[in-house]
């Protein structure tokens, strides 16, 4: 039986897609049972629905954090989820909700951790004259892309690359990186 795996997005969910695509393979081990964001206007929201993929979307304005979030994990449970994929949710989680969901997140980041952790990945790589950047799946935990690494894969810095350019050619390796590592962690 394939598990039902949610992904909390916050923008296009360029990842969540990727993730999507595989999950209509018949031997996939998962299925995606929602896809929730905490800005109802993303496109990828828009995106999952004409997929025909549960969603979910809840503002966090004006509401405290523990509110927010309980919101998120009723529409996740009630989807029966039991694994989470982050892909491009831009909010740091609770370390309430991670201990509800412990073991059961992952994320994808755009550098080779523990390299680079937190934002402007790429600018900080070029700037420290890195041969090489990345992207890394690993287990969500109460540490900033801190848990456990499931999986990376190398990405050449280039003589002129820019943030822009080099997180392009990242970005296509973590839609091919992403979907194989949470088939490899949900088939375990």
């Amino acid at each position: 039986m394939r598990k039902r795996l949610g992904i909390l997005i916050s923008g296009r969910g360029s990842n969540m897609a990727s993730l999507v695509e595989a999950s209509r393979v018949p031997d996939c081990p998962y299925e995606v049972a929602l896809v929730a964001s905490d800005k109802p206007e993303a496109a990828g929201l828009a995106w999952a629905r004409e997929q025909g993929i549960a969603t979910f979307a809840q503002s966090p304005k004006g509401m405290p954090k523990a509110d927010y979030e309980a919101r998120i994990d009723a529409a996740l449970r009630e989807a029966g989820v039991e694994a989470i994929a982050l892909a491009g949710y831009m909010r740091l989680l609770s370390d309430d909700f991670v201990a509800r969901w412990r073991g059961r997140i992952v994320n994808i980041h755009p550098s080779l951790l523990p390299k680079y952790k937190g934002l402007d990945t790429h600018q900080r790589a070029i700037d420290a004259g890195d041969m090489v950047a990345g992207c890394s799946v690993h287990i969500v935990t109460e540490e900033l892309d801190g848990g456990e690494l499931l999986g990376q894969v190398e990405v050449p810095i280039l003589p002129g690359d820019t943030p822009d350019t080099l997180a392009a050619r990242v970005l296509t390796e973590e839609h091919r990186l992403y979907p194989a590592v949470v088939a490899e962690w949900l088939s375990r």
